[in-house]
């Protein structure tokens, strides 16, 4: 069975359903409507021009085309990411790149040659689909990682001068907070896991079945997205950490205070 098309028209009435917000908002002064509309209309222009570039690159299936395009996706993710923390994004960038780069490109080419496989592992239809699944749910985690690391350093500075000045190591040292940053960055995902197809039907199961696929098929794919994603958040999540914390901190295990942004706590 082929999908419902849904005409523009139809489309268009949709958008009827945004009364509901904008109702409430004024009722109790929530102030999301000029967010709200903002947020609507640059993800459906961003939506409909991702279409129209994504059918050619279907249709073209080039493989330097498509890791182009994925590398481009990376880079937007690492700078959503760093710009939601207090960090500057000049001192962190090509470290963050290189976690995210790393963690996304390794799952989908895991997947694509050992788990689907594929005769072309640089598919369009699946490395720039994958990938861009893999890198909004790490995108997510990154986020709160980096976030909740750096700020809960800076906030816990002096015990954790005082546990370094005892004698222990910066790898010690820096271990809980490490831990915090991991187990809260995963905390959405793995809740989300925890209640899938009970409390909620996810998004690829549903995506898969809408495309005419069977039920079957499309469980076997959302339980392979949802451990891809699992993995790439938290190897992204750690190796952001790892390789930022080289940066951040300096060689006496001290949080350099040039790195954070102005106005920023």
């Amino acid at each position: 069975m082929e999908t419902v098309d849904i005409p523009i028209l139809s489309l268009l009435i949709a958008f009827i359903l945004l009364v509901i917000p904008v109702v409430i908002s004024l009722k109790y002064g929530l102030k999301i409507v000029k967010p709200l509309f903002v947020s609507i209309i640059r993800m459906s222009i961003q939506l409909a021009l991702i279409g129209v570039f994504l059918k050619y690159l279907f249709i073209w299936n080039n493989p330097f085309v498509n890791i182009g395009w994925l590398t481009v996706m990376i880079v937007v993710a690492v700078f959503a990411s760093i710009k939601s923390s207090s960090i500057k994004i000049t001192k962190i960038f090509l470290p963050a790149f290189l976690s995210f780069f790393v963690s996304t490109f390794t799952v989908v080419l895991y997947i694509n040659v050992f788990v689907i496989p594929l005769e072309n592992i640089f598919d369009a239809r699946y490395l720039i689909v994958l990938g861009g699944m893999l890198l909004g749910n790490s995108l997510r985690g990154n986020i709160v990682g980096i976030s909740t690391f750096y700020d809960s350093l800076r906030t816990d500075s002096k015990h954790y001068l005082y546990v370094l000045s005892l004698g222990v190591s910066r790898k010690q040292a820096l271990l809980p907070y490490i831990q915090k940053s991991v187990q809260l960055a995963l905390k959405p995902t793995l809740a989300s896991m925890a209640t899938m197809g009970i409390v909620t039907l996810p998004g690829m199961m549903t995506g898969v079945i809408l495309g005419g696929a069977s039920p079957d098929l499309a469980i076997k794919y959302q339980i392979l997205i949802m451990i891809a994603i699992v993995v790439s958040t938290i190897v992204s999540v750690v190796l952001t950490i790892l390789l930022t914390e080289r940066v951040c901190i300096d060689k006496y295990g001290v949080l350099r205070t040039d790195v954070f942004r102005i106005g920023k706590k």
